[in-house]
């Protein structure tokens, strides 16, 4: 499992020893048989929103995305994906460690209407990034993210986000969200909330479950910052390896804790990783004559 470890102002700490971990699964402790520090490979998945409400905003959204692709590693691999609705989900430029041909799709992005799918857009890049995982062999374990650039306002998904949710507990992939939020109406209904609560609820959901991060910027000119920050906690990371004390069953979803020893002198030190997990089970099924959503390619 990877565990990112954080001071009180959620910045990096890499300098924890495997003695100061500790692990539960199901309230019960774990032995832990290593951890490892050791940078390894990232593939992840640039998923950017194309729809109106991003308008203003994505000259610097691609300048964002091309500074995090600057830094890219040998062995880092990338894809990238343009979402406005269901039915226009596009891979631009699959799995690539070629730099300029990712530059090139982020400069094909371009704003157009519709009614903005982000639940099925997280949905099916999860799933991309699942797929290519199933070839990798045991020596080439790569820690796996999606960069997610949005205003949250989920339109018109045709998967629920209970389904969303569900998926990613069966998967390993870290989410980190760019959250273009302020724009949103924060008038709320009687009884409802309002669009940008409702928008920010999900997106830190995502974030949360996933043991990413996000990030919501006052300014265009906070992106660059952002984006360093991103590839920073991508690369600064723990593994830490254990054989659960009992097994868990297809299907069943187990609740795991990591704990972290403060630092000498008492600063605080704060373990982030995803809540738990859910053994490999049946996927989730589609509503009757109703056809899933899928991911096109450019």
């Amino acid at each position: 499992m990877h565990v990112r470890v954080v001071d009180r102002f959620n910045r990096p700490i890499d300098n924890v020893r495997q003695d100061e971990f500790k692990v539960f699964e199901n309230s019960t402790p774990q032995t832990i048989q290593f951890v490892s520090k050791e940078e390894v490979p990232i593939t992840y998945g640039l998923v950017v929103d194309n729809s109106g409400s991003i308008r203003n905003q994505i000259n610097q959204v691609i300048e964002a995305a091309k500074t995090i692709v600057s830094s890219n590693k040998p062995g880092d691999e990338t894809f990238v994906v343009r979402f406005i609705s269901s039915d226009e989900i596009k891979i631009m430029q699959d799995y690539t460690a070629d730099k300029a041909a990712l530059d090139d799709a982020l400069d094909d992005m371009f704003v157009e209407g519709g009614q903005t799918a982000v639940i099925d857009a997280a949905y099916l890049s999860a799933e991309h990034a699942a797929e290519r995982r199933k070839g990798e062999t045991d020596q080439d374990k790569r820690r796996r993210a999606l960069i997610l650039v949005t205003d949250g306002e989920d339109r018109a998904s045709f998967y629920k986000q209970e389904q969303l949710f569900d998926a990613l507990k069966e998967e390993d992939v870290q989410i980190y969200v760019i959250g273009f939020v302020n724009e949103l109406d924060k008038e709320r209904g009687f009884i409802s909330k309002s669009k940008r609560q409702k928008a920010v609820d999900l997106l830190d959901r995502m974030a949360k479950e996933t043991g990413g991060r996000t990030f919501y910027p006052n300014s265009l000119s906070e992106l660059p910052q952002i984006a360093q920050d991103i590839t920073k906690d991508l690369r600064t990371q723990y593994v830490i390896s254990y054989v659960p004390t009992t097994k868990a069953r297809p299907g069943e979803f187990r609740p795991v804790r990591v704990a972290v020893a403060d630092a000498p002198g008492r600063d605080k030190r704060i373990a982030v990783t995803r809540p738990g997990y859910t053994a490999k089970g049946d996927a989730a099924q589609p509503p009757p004559n109703q056809s899933p959503p899928t991911v096109r390619r450019q």
